[in-house]
């Protein structure tokens, strides 16, 4: 009998070690799977979904950085034109796409920033939905106005603007735009009367502004640049949160409003569940691509300025940028048309 329960407890132990053994090349096995991915990574073309038609700045930025990155990680990365519905139909095909390191959303800081504060149904959510790759780049927006008007500084047109409020106004963008923003949290922050005057982009803004029929507007470098060397505009200002490396004279409203920055991001984002290592190898190929120095002399033509970094660095930056346009979406009391 006691024969019998030994051999018994020895088969028992048989079994169970032989259970832990197939249990632990369960476990090995989709790890090795997983290395052996990650060794091949990438093996096929990437895409890089942009939420706006071609030649805007998050498509600029896409493109510039494909061209790098085919070049450092061996496959073509091809980018993909999905504009419509506030960044919504690029979501839908975002999240159509299998999470498998090979699908990418490359957009400005409105779908993640922006959006969620001004639509309640937005049909996907910045957390849930997406996981932050690097911010690739930033574009910062110069507050400009004619010469004729007489303005010559930042602190000259806050005297100005405070001298006669309700009289001037300044052109945007569009409601919602990251140039209506900007002066709408100026104005909550220096206690500024100016009255909004929106615009089908800075194509119509600018013109408008050389003309006097708007008194000021923020716009990209590129789009005033030709009109400051003329003698035509005046830039007062920057809205990124220091000096811009693009134009080291010009002051930042930081300098007068501490914390202050509103420049316009560019990143990109994955799906949710896509393989961290396809996410930390991109993240880590972006940020040598835009340190490279024929990229950096393309983006500074441009006004955009390069910026890498780690996820977790664009999720903080996300985080931050969403809560000073929340504030001043929610202060200003403006809402989507």
């Amino acid at each position: 009998m006691i024969h019998n329960r030994s051999a018994l407890r020895r088969q028992g132990c048989s079994v169970i070690l032989a259970s832990l053994l197939s249990a632990s090349l369960g476990l090995a096995l989709p790890a090795a799977a997983q290395a052996e991915q990650a060794s091949q990574f990438p093996s096929r073309p990437i895409r890089f979904i942009v939420p706006y038609a071609a030649g805007g700045l998050p498509d600029t930025v896409a493109r510039v950085v494909a061209q790098g990155l085919t070049l450092s990680m061996g496959q073509p990365v091809v980018v993909e034109n999905k504009p419509g519905a506030n960044g919504v139909v690029a979501a839908q095909a975002l999240a159509s796409s299998p999470a498998d390191g090979y699908s990418y959303l490359v957009t400005d800081g409105s779908m993640m920033s922006i959006n969620p504060s001004l639509y309640k149904d937005l049909p996907y959510d910045p957390k849930r939905d997406f996981v932050p790759v690097s911010l690739i780049a930033t574009s910062p927006l110069f507050l400009a106005t004619s010469t004729q008007t007489g303005i010559t500084s930042l602190q000259d047109f806050v005297k100005r603007v405070k001298a006669k409020p309700g009289v001037m106004n300044y052109g945007s963008s569009g409601v919602g735009s990251s140039h209506h923003l900007t002066m709408e949290a100026m104005k909550i922050a220096l206690k500024l009367d100016i009255n909004h005057v929106p615009f089908r982009g800075s194509g119509q803004s600018v013109p408008a502004m050389i003309g006097n029929q708007v008194d000021v507007v923020f716009a990209a470098l590129p789009s005033l640049s030709g009109f400051a060397d003329k003698g035509q505009a005046k830039i007062l200002a920057t809205n990124a949160g220091k000096r811009s490396a693009l134009a080291p004279d010009i002051p930042a409203i930081s300098e007068l409003i501490p914390g202050f920055n509103f420049a316009v991001t560019v990143g990109a984002l994955a799906p949710t569940g896509t393989p961290d290592f396809a996410v930390q190898k991109l993240s880590t190929a972006i940020a040598k691509a835009v340190k490279d120095a024929a990229v950096v002399k393309q983006f500074n033509t441009l006004g955009i300025e390069p910026v890498g970094g780690t996820p977790a660095e664009y999720e903080a930056a996300i985080d931050d940028e969403a809560k000073r346009y929340q504030s001043a979406i929610q202060a200003a009391g403006i809402k989507a048309d």
